[in-house]
């Protein structure tokens, strides 16, 4: 049997979210990286297919991926979910407290099925979905593209921490794009500053690194910075703003430049900031937004 070809394969998880806005404001919606992701990719052209793991009973892929979506899905049983509450203190919601009600059981390499894609994109939630097994494993296959936050954020006492990744150098050099933002990088690196975490993380091995901020996204391939700035006219979209500028950025460099991969990905999620959910415009969007704001 033919192998299935994607231009980006997402691992990670579905979670049962419980947001609540610096208003008070409760929404409940099943959600994760891997929702932000697989959309952002989707809806500008792109053959995605995802893997999920977690419960069945209490996480239905179909509920976000249905048959009809183009999306094409992949799942595996856990006996346990992910949940996860978001208390957001301020109204740029930047500002959150992240409590892990439950938790997948991890990824295992034997999970991983057999397709072929240009690029393997790990969006795991927090420390224990994904080790580094797998960055070693899809580094074989393909491009491997890393959100470190999976990484990063600990469990303790059922509060989300950041906590450095001990292994980062071993499996740095196996990652060619890498995703952090500014608080993630000074946790990983020790370096307040934007660009100097990112000549730390590429001297550890990663390719290319993006770091998003609030304000902008840069991209570093140890030769030169690259930055644009965001420009949403909101913020209530504001959750899934990383997942979803990474993974647009990275399916844009299949065919593209890091400069215009950039600026494609920074007019994208400046646009999905501005509602709430996954990215569900267009290219053509995508495209008139540029030339509204960026040229």
């Amino acid at each position: 049997m033919q192998q299935k070809k994607f231009d980006t394969f997402i691992i990670g998880q579905l979670s049962r979210d419980i947001n609540i806005d610096y208003d008070g404001t409760v929404r409940k919606e099943l959600g994760g990286a891997v929702v932000a992701a697989a959309y952002a990719a989707y809806n500008t052209g792109h053959a995605v297919g995802v893997l999920t793991k977690g419960n069945k009973n209490e996480t239905d892929p179909m509920e976000v991926f249905p048959r009809g979506a183009g999306i094409t899905v992949f799942s595996v049983d856990s006996r346990t979910s992910t949940s996860i509450r978001n208390q957001y203190h301020t109204a740029d919601r930047e500002r959150r407290t992240c409590t892990a009600l439950s938790i997948i059981e991890p990824y295992e390499v034997l999970d991983i099925p057999e397709v072929k894609s240009e690029i393997y994109h790990i969006a795991g939630l927090m420390y224990g979905d994904i080790g580094g097994e797998i960055v070693e494993h899809i580094s074989r296959k393909g491009n491997a593209a890393l959100d470190v936050q999976c990484l990063l954020r600990c469990v303790e006492n059922e509060c989300m921490v950041l906590r450095d990744w001990k292994e980062k150098k071993k499996y740095l050099p196996m990652v060619t794009y890498l995703k952090t933002d500014a608080a993630e990088a000074e946790i990983i690196t020790g370096k307040k500053d934007m660009a100097e975490a990112a000549k730390c993380l590429y001297f550890w091995g990663a390719k290319e690194i993006m770091i998003t901020h609030h304000t902008e996204v840069m991209v570093y391939d140890g030769r030169k910075f690259y930055t644009q700035p965001l420009k949403p006219k909101n913020l209530s979209g504001r959750t899934g703003r990383g997942d979803t500028c990474f993974s647009a950025y990275i399916t844009e460099r299949i065919h593209h430049g890091i400069e215009e991969s950039l600026r494609f990905a920074a007019a994208l999620v400046s646009l999905k900031m501005e509602k709430p959910g996954p990215f569900t415009g267009t290219r053509d969007d995508v495209m008139d937004f540029i030339k509204m704001y960026y040229i």
